[in-house]
């Protein structure tokens, strides 16, 4: 039921079933139109839905206090145009990365603005109880400090929390697998322990998952890859537009493919797998040793799925940002011109948002589906 106007736009269908998808279709422009606003004119010519049903949406929206008038503009003929805006501090979320040594939290408002941020120490290995403990307290901390109220339910404008953390784990369910490294953390419920201690919603990924959503939401387009180097190393895709997390949510366990065989052991129980030869080399200082491995992986999955572009973020990238851009692109353009590629070599950059772009991703886990994205 959801088709595409000549102009390229969204178009919803009129059918109450589908309310809630035109009201993301709406919420997505008024979001993307900023302060200047959008009127409901334009509101309808871009969806494709009737100015009634748009009017009755907007309604809806203002009601709730997720639209506000942004003014009047002046129209081609008859009366000003009421012109419409979101209001992006009407709905909050919270963003968690946990990794194995370090936990940080975003709160942002509806545009993906961060508000507010708590980063702590905290160590994978010490228990599912004393970690949720931690993440709990961070959470609570964090919400209380900047929105106010009595605890996480107080705080109406809060949508839920998204926690990002290595993988591998079902995201549909919220329950971890052997994390890489801590095997006492398989079969945990994640998502429903901590929902259960916190009182809201609560969705789990995969940290490079939630980093390639986050990515992909603030304008990244077309199909991409994700590699986060930091205590581990793995690979968020977006595959047309939507973050591809396989039928398990295995899809990027980028870090386990063996490119030695017989090398050094792994964390995961494999040998010679890219993230052991690659974080060896860190560890020994040969950051361009580093990168030509990481590149040797990349040219793997650009070979296997013809992506556009390859981001590259996570704490060891950020220590050295032009050693590894500039050792992943040599491989890349070496292999390219091997294979002879049309169109050249596939670019290579250091992915924006910096060391939260993890937690921002993760808080798009609950603010994505606002707008439209399902992936989220």
């Amino acid at each position: 039921m959801n088709r595409t106007k000549s102009g390229g736009g969204p178009v919803g269908a009129n059918l109450l079933a589908v309310r809630s998808h035109n009201t993301a279709l709406v919420l997505d422009l008024l979001r993307a139109a900023g302060a200047e606003g959008i009127s409901r004119l334009e509101l309808a010519e871009r969806t494709g839905l009737t100015p009634q049903a748009v009017s009755k949406i907007t309604a809806r929206l203002r009601e709730a206090g997720l639209a506000a008038e942004a003014g009047r503009r002046a129209s081609t003929g008859g009366k000003p145009r009421t012109v419409l805006r979101l209001v992006p501090e009407a709905g909050h979320a919270v963003g968690v990365h946990l990794d194995r040594d370090e936990l940080r939290a975003v709160l942002v408002d509806l545009d993906g603005t961060v508000v507010g941020e708590r980063r702590r120490a905290v160590d994978l290995g010490a228990g599912a109880e004393a970690v949720l403990g931690v993440v709990a307290e961070t959470v609570e901390a964090l919400v209380a400090e900047v929105l106010g109220g009595q605890g996480l339910s107080g705080a109406g404008s809060l949508l839920g929390v998204g926690v990002a953390l290595p993988g591998p784990l079902d995201h549909t369910r919220g329950v971890l697998h052997r994390v890489t490294g801590f095997p006492e953390w398989a079969g945990f419920p994640l998502r429903d322990a901590l929902a259960e201690r916190l009182a809201v919603p609560v969705v789990v990924d995969k940290d490079t998952n939630a980093a390639a959503l986050g990515l992909s939401v603030a304008g990244e387009r077309g199909s991409f890859a994700y590699l986060h180097l930091g205590t581990g190393l793995g690979a968020g895709l977006v595959i047309g537009g939507s973050v591809h997390r396989g039928a398990r949510t295995g899809a990027g366990e980028f870090g386990h493919q063996v490119v030695q065989l017989d090398g050094p052991a792994c964390g995961c129980g494999n040998r010679g797998c890219v993230e052991v030869l690659c974080l060896g080399a860190v560890g020994r200082g040969d950051v361009e040793e580093a990168a030509r491995v990481l590149g040797v992986g990349a040219g793997n999955l650009v070979g296997l799925l013809d992506i556009d572009l390859v981001l590259l973020g996570g704490r060891t990238v950020a220590a050295a940002p032009e050693a590894f851009v500039r050792g992943v692109a040599e491989v890349l353009a070496a292999r390219a011109r091997r294979e002879g590629v049309l169109g050249g070599t596939v670019p290579v950059r250091v992915a924006p948002g910096g060391e939260r772009v993890v937690a921002e991703g993760a808080a798009q886990l609950l603010l994505a589906p606002l707008f439209g994205r399902a992936d989220g």
